[in-house]
């Protein structure tokens, strides 16, 4: 089996679901700022029109900028609340609406809580409706256009969510054909899979039957699987239960449009709906919208603040690697990212040029377990490089990374395909989260660890415990490892 799915550049759209949220909350909050400003606008032209006799006068601006925190405080917990940040794909003017109305009426509800706990007893009523409104149909307005938006782009083949339906029943086959009538859903079946091996090649509905159930890790490994969706019928229950564990071993997400299974190791199980298909999802990643969404704002403010402060370092390093020796300023690899997309990974050069030809040569040398690859005295390390990986300076142009969205500042490193492709099964768990600059790997012993399944364990102990408090932990401890050059090579 081959798949012939074609990769797409990862960016702010095409990126998921998760990266478009990120986007929509912060969006959301401008706009109920700007919500705030507009309705005192409106309500001081409304009081200079008819007058302080008819209606009173308002306090200036600068009197109700400290309500802005409370406001934002509120909507955003009405907007978690009344999840208006689920995945837009599917959903009509009318759920979006719906979801913006229950956020208005929570948010009202939030803020007039903290007024009366607050006493701020100066507050407008009429400013407080006026703004509120105003950010209802701000909201809303932006939906509209951001689900034209989307529909438009994912028509065009972007922001795909790539699927391998398990089943070729009739009701598989009405899924296929509801997701053909929806092509602004961004949907793309990669494959179908049947019990029979003999299915193999047939065509259902226009898609390629590629494999049976007993192929399914084989096809998971060489294609980009987003979701797994079984449709199949009761026969099958007991026949894709294996299958729907090896998913679990590697992070999968799955849905299956069956009764329910007493599936014990997945973390999360949750209902969701596609139009009239109702689906049972089991995740072990995380799932807290509100922290995930700090986790990747804090990401973008952080990136940009150290490459500000950073500018001059790196400069600095790059006339050194340019005098030192010959080839380019940056190292430039393809690396793997969420569920086995790829990335270009930035790194300063510390390596000598033709590093990667002389590597099959060095490979009986390795000190690491596994398929990863690690020497401590590596000859095509360069003077400079050493010094700069001991104090992982090289790492800093993996900033760009963070800031564009492939990495975060913690999370597990990033794999090269090459080694991805050696993994066993429940290696790949480690792909199911967004890969970062520093993990627990890096605090734990770094390159002291040279066994692969060590390394593997910590990486899936961080995504089954995962939390801010966590990523905190880890940033503020990775701190004096890179000062000090603890267990670098």
């Amino acid at each position: 089996m081959e798949c012939k799915l074609e990769e797409k550049e990862i960016g702010i759209f095409n990126a998921g679901d998760f990266a478009l949220r990120n986007f929509l909350m912060v969006l959301d909050l401008g706009l109920v700022v700007a919500a705030f400003f507009a309705g005192h606008a409106l309500r001081d032209r409304i009081g200079l029109f008819y007058g302080p006799d008819v209606v009173r006068e308002i306090y200036p601006l600068q009197h109700y900028l400290r309500l802005i925190p409370f406001l934002l405080g509120a909507w955003a917990a009405a907007l978690i609340f009344a999840r208006c940040y689920r995945s837009l794909r599917s959903l009509t003017l009318t759920d979006v609406t719906v979801d913006i109305v229950k956020a208005w009426i929570l948010a009202a509800f939030f803020f007039s809580g903290m007024a009366y706990l607050w006493k701020l007893e100066y507050v407008s009523r009429s400013f407080v409706s006026l703004a509120f409104l105003l950010a209802a149909f701000f909201l809303v307005l932006e939906r509209i256009l951001l689900i034209s938006l989307l529909r438009f782009y994912q028509k065009k083949g972007h922001n795909c969510h790539y699927i391998l339906l398990v089943g070729t029943s009739a009701r598989a086959q009405a899924f296929i054909d509801l997701v053909a009538r929806h092509p602004e859903w961004g949907l793309c079946i990669v494959g179908l899979i049947d019990q029979y091996p003999q299915m193999a090649g047939r065509r259902v509905r226009g898609h390629e039957v590629i494999g049976a159930l007993a192929d399914i890790p084989d096809i998971l490994k060489k294609c980009v699987v987003d979701e797994v969706i079984f449709i199949v019928p009761r026969g099958w229950l007991d026949l894709i239960q294996e299958p729907i564990l090896y998913c679990e071993d590697l992070g999968k997400r799955v849905s299956v449009s069956v009764d329910y299974f007493n599936i014990k190791k997945f973390v999360k199980v949750t209902q969701r709906e596609l139009s009239r298909f109702h689906l049972l999802t089991f995740e072990t990643t995380p799932t807290q919208l509100g922290q995930l969404f700090i986790k990747r704002l804090l990401d973008i403010l952080l990136a940009c603040a150290a490459l500000f402060i950073l500018a001059p370092v790196f400069l600095l390093t790059a006339i050194l690697i340019k005098i030192s020796s010959p080839g380019p300023v940056f190292f430039v690899q393809e690396r793997s990212s969420l569920n086995g997309r790829r990335f270009k990974l930035f790194k300063f050069r510390t390596m000598v040029q033709d590093a990667e030809a002389k590597l099959a040569a060095l490979r009986t040398q390795n000190e690491m377990k596994g398929p990863a690859f690690k020497m401590e005295n590596d000859p095509r390390v360069t003077p400079l490089g050493k010094w700069l990986r001991k104090f992982s300076v090289d790492e800093l142009p993996q900033l760009f990374n963070v800031l564009n969205g492939d990495m975060s500042f913690v999370g597990p490193r990033p794999p090269i395909p090459a080694e991805v492709e050696k993994y066993e099964p429940w290696h790949r768990r480690r792909l199911s989260m967004r890969p970062g600059l520093t993990c627990l790997w890096q605090v734990e012993g770094r390159n002291k660890i040279v066994d692969f399944d060590t390394w593997m364990k910590l990486d899936l102990e961080y995504i089954d415990h995962w939390s801010l408090r966590l990523d905190l932990f880890l940033f503020l401890k990775t701190i004096p490892v890179v000062l000090l050059g603890s267990g670098a090579k």
